[in-house]
């Protein structure tokens, strides 16, 4: 008689949150919202990653909206605790904004086109990532244990 023995171990809680949101300005700040209170609920800080999420949701909805298709935000820790990854997926893979350390700084008064710069000087890591077609998203890390 063979006799197996398993045992489970409990893992750590994992921590990721995903939703769906209407490509509007409605969406885009709900996306803020619920970023604040997710990352409340998990006890980590929000100011930052708000930003982000407020900036890259706005982008979405201006510049990757397709009519009648949402926009996804993801939000995941990672690394046992020590990073956070903010993803916003759009359905307009056709076009792509400047990778990190390319923005382009708008015309002085202009009222837009600060977007990325803001990711970049809050995120400590961000990029581009195509696919599967017709997807695209923004991503940015931030660092959660100095």
């Amino acid at each position: 008689m063979n006799l197996e023995i398993t045992r489970t171990e409990p893992s750590a809680p994992a921590r990721q949150f995903t939703v769906l949101l209407s490509p509007t300005r409605r969406g885009a700040r709900l996306a803020r919202l619920l970023t604040t209170a997710q990352l409340a609920s998990w006890g980590l800080p929000s100011e930052s990653a708000a930003h982000i999420v407020a900036e890259l949701a706005t982008n979405a909805i201006v510049h990757g909206r397709v009519p009648g298709r949402d926009f996804r935000l993801d939000l995941a820790v990672q690394d046992g605790g020590k990073r956070l990854r903010i993803e916003v997926t759009d359905t307009r893979g056709d076009r792509f904004p400047p990778g990190p350390g390319a923005p382009a700084t708008p015309a002085a008064g202009s009222e837009s086109g600060r977007g990325l710069l803001i990711v970049e000087a809050l995120a400590d890591r961000w990029g581009v990532a195509s696919g599967p077609v017709p997807r695209k998203t923004i991503w940015a890390e931030l660092d959660l244990v100095p």
